[in-house]
């Protein structure tokens, strides 16, 4: 026998972001909506949200990234972001593998 349907409530109508952000803390998105009817959604063109930092570097490693980068024809910060992401990806794949 099929599960019957749950109706899902309306959503509300929000005078601003802060009153939805306000509203979802609160409240559970599957009373909402019909999560088995979602789909997946590329958005090619967003961005993920930077922030500036400071960091200090010794000169010779600096001078090193800057030449690398350079080999590359990209800019020195965008190669580091790249080394950052690919480090920190190999250190969550390392802490997922169980101990043997």
């Amino acid at each position: 026998m099929p599960k019957p349907k749950r109706k899902t409530k309306p959503t509300p109508k929000f005078k601003s972001e802060a009153e939805e952000r306000a509203f979802w803390e609160k409240h559970d998105t599957s009373e909402y909506f019909d999560w088995s009817k979602a789909r997946r959604v590329v958005l090619p063109k967003l961005r993920p949200t930077t922030t500036s930092i400071s960091i200090r570097l010794p000169v010779p490693l600096l001078t090193e990234l800057k030449r690398l980068a350079h080999e590359q024809d990209v800019p020195y910060q965008s190669l580091m972001k790249v080394y950052l992401a690919e480090r920190v990806a190999q250190e969550r794949r390392q802490r997922r593998k169980p101990e043997a």
